[in-house]
């Protein structure tokens, strides 16, 4: 390798040692989250991100910079995961633009690649700030520019850049307050140093070799483990009960359009209470003129007529819970003796697929005006989801952040000209944002940041308005939930005067500890003290794959003596991490 010139196998062999100083590091970057709940996972999102870039790279990698920067480009595109791995999908993205012309680079174009890199990566967020990766990459270009005024050699420059980037990297407390309260700098300004020292080792010593492995056993990389005592079980929601413990067997569905007489009489508490004597899992959402419904129920013949009193019934869907629960645990049984392990959790995909392959809906689908995909995790969360209309579920959310590429696969197996994707997770919304400009249709992403604002805005979809009118209507009804989550914490930390102790429970409110302590009954009571104001609120939970049975039911007694005025709603999530989601509303 020339010190004054690279070309495209260089820049392979640069980005290579890159992949694996990175993914060395991954632990490291992760333990750099600010909050100590366990989905700190910038540095798996990056890890997975650059591997799959450098995958692609390798493929259709020859001694032509440009193009092979332009194949890395695409790669980290698809593979993009999180915003740590979109920003960074980003700065490859302008990087290789300035790069696509040329065979080879000096250390002048390196260093214009470098802020072009930076340039892009810019406009593609939304509002950014400084003290993020954004920050140590604009002023490590900046240096690289300067440098490369007078440093031929390219491992010089690189020296040069890794300098200001680390200068960089430890003032970004002093810009994000919450950075410098808990102690810790950026964990994606850490994870590009990774980077940047990979091409700085390969750029240096010619004769240097990978340590072992190759970039497709990188992508291998799994999400961080939860630690003993915590460590969620990965099977599904269904394999927690018995197909004869089903009380309620069937799945009921529906739609009412309101004639005059029965919206004149319609009251929606009224209607939720003579619902509730006929089943649980309820969900009821009404406006003017259509009431959706969905209740798990044993006698749905007789929720049909109750709600025939208030006008038409459509869209009406009954399924057999019982049947389907006796057909998912023979699958489970069949997939773990075939390969003895359930499907890792760890692997976002999305279902139902009825598209060919490559993702597409076949022609012979009748299309729809519009549709939804929505992201989480959790049979019962996904199942209450398609109960309100959502086409696809993409299996995902913290520690699990789907890539663009599977955003795009999900909005292209619905059958609809526009589509929207409900990201339920702030850490998925830039992926979201980024297939919007890969999908052959039109798509409105909803930011949605956690389950109940994906609920609501889902709930608030109306298919008989145009798309601009929903999209407004379902962002106004996410913003009106209050969300509230119950974790553990995987790290001593004191953050808003809180001292939290490894093991922990946490209380999150919205994106905020509320709530701490070693005793999971206390947490999840002082997080509904705080996230219910009126007392005659709509309180829906979600319990989570390791919540205990008997321990929500005493919960459940709780909020009724403690709130009687509330309306509380109780499901089945099935989410691993989180012992409960909590949403209230007004």
């Amino acid at each position: 390798m020339s010190s004054q010139k690279v070309n495209g196998s260089d820049f392979v062999r640069m980005m290579l040692f890159a992949a694996e100083r990175l993914q060395s590091h991954v632990e490291q970057v992760n333990a750099l989250n600010v909050f100590p709940v366990p989905d700190g996972d910038t540095g798996t999102n990056m890890n997975l991100t650059l591997s799959l870039g450098v995958q692609e790279m390798q493929k259709k990698a020859d001694g032509h910079l440009g193009r092979t920067a332009e194949a890395l480009a695409k790669g980290l595109l698809m593979g993009a995961r999180g915003n740590s791995g979109v920003i960074l999908s980003q700065l490859f993205r302008g990087f290789a633009k300035t790069l696509a012309p040329h065979a080879e680079a000096d250390a002048k174009l390196l260093a214009q690649a470098f802020a072009g890199g930076v340039e892009t990566a810019y406009k593609a967020v939304v509002k950014p700030v400084e003290g993020t990766i954004l920050t140590v990459a604009r002023e490590s270009a900046e240096t690289a520019v300067k440098t490369a005024e007078r440093e031929a050699d390219l491992a010089g420059l690189m020296e040069a850049v890794i300098r200001t980037a680390r200068e960089a990297l430890a003032r970004t407390p002093e810009q994000l307050p919450i950075l410098k309260q808990v102690g810790v700098v950026d964990a994606g300004g850490q994870g590009l140093i990774f980077i940047y020292e990979g091409f700085h080792q390969a750029l240096k010593d010619p004769n240097a070799v990978l340590s072992g492995g190759t970039a497709a056993a990188h992508a291998a990389k799994a999400a961080p483990a939860a630690p003993a005592g915590h460590a969620p079980e990965r099977r599904s929601a269904q394999a927690h009960i018995a197909t004869e413990e089903i009380e309620f067997g069937y799945c009921t569905e529906f739609i009412v359009q309101l004639h005059d007489e029965g919206r004149a009489k319609f009251d929606e508490h009224a209607f939720r209470n003579d619902l509730s004597k006929h089943g649980d899992s309820m969900v009821v959402v009404a406006d003017d003129d259509l009431v959706k419904v969905h209740i798990h129920a044993e006698y749905p013949g007789n929720v049909l007529n109750l709600a025939m009193q208030y006008g038409s019934l459509t869209r009406i869907k009954i399924d057999n819970m019982r049947e389907q629960h006796t057909e998912i645990l023979a699958h489970e049984a069949g997939h773990a003796h075939a390969d003895g392990h359930g499907e890792p959790a760890g692997h976002p995909q999305a279902e139902p697929k009825p598209g060919a392959a490559g993702g597409a809906v076949p022609a012979d689908v009748p299309r729809k005006p519009m549709g939804m995909v929505a992201v989480a995790v959790g049979d019962g969360l996904s199942e209450v989801f398609r109960s309100v209309g959502v086409d696809v579920m993409l299996s995902g959310g913290q520690t699990m952040n789907p890539s663009t590429e599977e955003i795009v696969t999900a909005i292209q197996n619905v059958p609809a000209d526009t589509v929207f994707v409900l990201p339920n997770n702030s850490n998925i919304i830039m992926a979201a944002r980024q297939a919007v400009e890969l999908a052959d249709r039109n798509v409105i992403v909803i930011p949605t940041k956690t389950i109940p604002q994906g609920l609501a805005a889902a709930l608030a979809f109306n298919e008989f308005a145009d798309a601009e009118t929903n999209a407004k209507a379902m962002e106004e009804a996410a913003g009106r939930v209050r969300s509230g989550s119950v974790t553990y914490a995987v790290r001593d930390s004191a953050i808003n005067g809180l001292e939290i102790r490894e093991g922990d429970y946490l209380g999150m409110l919205d994106s905020q500890i509320a709530a701490s302590g070693p005793n999971l009954d206390e947490v999840v009571r002082g997080l509904l003290e705080r996230m219910i104001e009126s007392g005659d609120e709509i309180v829906t939970v979600f319990a989570g794959q390791d919540a205990d049975e008997e321990q929500t039911g005493k919960l459940a007694a709780w909020l009724e003596e403690r709130y009687p005025d509330a309306e509380l709603e109780l499901h089945r999530g099935g989410q691993p991490l989180y012992y409960y989601l909590i949403s209230v509303e007004g």
